[in-house]
Order: structure tokens, then sequence, then C-alpha cells
């Protein structure tokens, strides 16, 4: 799967329900050795108007339980970081 059709999914947590948000303006973490996806970072808005409240969310790649047509499925509550 290329970054652009994932870059269009919205997230959301298994363990309590909530949006998190969208790939669209997250950054992805690598390996520097292996060059392997490490995880992700997700800007969280949480009804910030004008992104004035935003924070990141650092998601690990075992976070993510399904990747579906419209939403990737995690679960926050897996793994801490």
């Amino acid at each position: 799967m290329r970054w652009s059709e994932f870059a269009v999914k919205e997230c959301v947590d298994v363990s309590n329900g909530e949006k998190l948000g969208s790939f669209a303006a997250a950054d992805m973490e690598f390996n520097p050795t292996t060059g392997k996806i490490e995880g992700i970072l997700l800007e969280t808005a949480r009804g910030a108007w004008l992104k004035k409240n935003a924070r990141q969310l650092a998601l690990s790649w075992a976070m993510i339980k399904k990747i579906g047509p419209e939403i990737v499925i995690v679960d926050t509550h897996s793994e801490k970081r």
C-alpha cells in the first residue's frame, strides 16, 4: 500500500471508539539500520480550532490492528510508548 492511499484513512481507537484523526498530516518513524517503519506520529486536534490545542500521538506499528478501506483501527492500550 502506498502512503498516498494510507494518508486518506481515518484512525479510530478500538479501546474507546474515539476518532483520533487522519493520517494526512502524520509523520513516520523509521529504524535507521533496517529501514522498517517503527511508528507513526499522528497529529490529533480533539476539538481544537485552527490546531490551537493540537498534540501528537505516537503510535507504534504494533498498535495497528486492522487497515480497512476507509479507516485504520488501532489499540492504544495494547502497548505503551
